[in-house]
């Protein structure tokens, strides 16, 4: 039976291990959005993993969530991550970018002023965005029309091919944490009619549509997507998880993607429930899950062909050589969560290997 140690095939990448970094935001870019040489390092160190998914970056201009990460659209942006990918590949290491639009997650002090987008004009709430001028609340974002819709899917496009243009191996498209793919897909979030409301065929419909323009450009053998179906973060919620993840999934498998990524639960456990058994029920590819895992029972997981491999977010963070604790079973270095978002290496390069 394989194990988190057993070789797996993504598509068409050959990964020597199921240990995957999950995509991390650290803030560690410029004013910009630029890569910086940090960040090459960063990823660097953590070349063993069998994939990494580099954190969530800007397809588009102007759609910032979180101040300092990075961008996908400029030309200095895709050198900055240029360097990144050639640091992680002479290590040996695999790295897909995932592209991400912030809808409402997005403030107007990060955008020049500019009122977020999404589905419907329901703002986060009991929650705070930090900006340059301090913590504040989110706003009541613009309803998007259909006829924009197009120009979002165009984006993604293009942050598909400059990533190609930066080195990367493929991508993953951001569908979870109620960032805007999944503001649509989420009836929480989507009070919208017409062909992108109502029934979850059509709050799929952005999705796929972008899903597909992103396969034109890279092939879907080095494309996968990202859902979290119970995940309340950014105050999202739907009425039945179990149905979306179910529906998403068979619609997803038209495309024979490299894999499809699964945040099984919810950060604050407000929602509850089981969206790992219908994914796998429905979809015919690898499927990566991710929340909270530890090493025992990743492997058990995988083991048991509940799922084909495992993406690791703090504890990757913390141990930049995961992969060999886990196979000597050595103790796991504890992450400083007050440095997970400020600059600077502390907290972020500074994490000690095994010797």
């Amino acid at each position: 039976m394989p194990d988190l140690h057993s070789p797996i095939q993504f598509g068409a990448i050959a990964a020597p291990n199921r240990i995957l970094m999950a995509p991390l935001t650290r803030c560690r870019a410029d004013a910009d959005h630029v890569p910086t040489a940090i960040m090459a390092e960063y990823y660097a160190q953590r070349a063993g993993a069998g994939l990494i998914i580099a954190e969530a970056t800007m397809a588009m201009e102007g759609h910032s969530s979180f101040w300092m990460e990075p961008g996908i659209y400029s030309a200095a942006q895709v050198a900055g991550w240029k360097a990144v990918t050639d640091a992680v590949h002479a290590k040996g290491g695999r790295i897909f970018l995932q592209i991400w639009h912030g809808g409402r997650a997005c403030h107007p002090l990060l955008n020049g002023g500019a009122q977020p987008v999404a589905p419907s004009a329901i703002p986060i709430t009991g929650d705070e965005v930090h900006t340059p001028e301090g913590k504040k609340p989110y706003v009541v974002p613009r309803v998007l029309r259909d006829d924009e819709l197009p120009g979002i899917v165009a984006g993604f496009r293009k942050a598909a091919e400059n990533a190609k243009a930066a080195g990367f191996d493929g991508v993953e498209v951001h569908g979870a944490n109620g960032y805007l793919l999944d503001e649509f897909l989420r009836d929480g979030a989507n009070k919208r009619s017409g062909a992108y409301g109502g029934p979850i065929e059509n709050r799929a419909r952005l999705l796929c549509e972008v899903v597909e323009a992103v396969c034109e450009v890279w092939g879907s053998d080095r494309v996968g997507v990202r859902l979290s179906p119970l995940n309340s973060y950014n105050s999202m919620i739907d009425s039945d998880p179990a149905t979306l993840i179910a529906t998403v999934a068979q619609r997803l498998n038209r495309y024979k993607l490299a894999y499809l990524h699964v945040m099984r639960g919810d950060f604050f456990q407000q929602q509850k429930g089981d969206v790992l058994t219908p994914a796998r029920q429905n979809f015919q590819g690898v499927l990566i899950a991710n929340m909270g895992y530890s090493a025992d029972e990743a492997a058990a997981a995988i083991g048991a062909g509940l799922v084909d491999a495992v993406a690791f977010g703090v504890p990757f963070l913390a141990n930049p050589d995961l992969p060999e604790r886990f196979r000597r079973g050595a103790a796991l270095n504890a992450p400083d969560s007050s440095t997970f978002y400020t600059p600077g290496p502390r907290g972020y390069t500074d994490y000690p290997v095994l010797p």
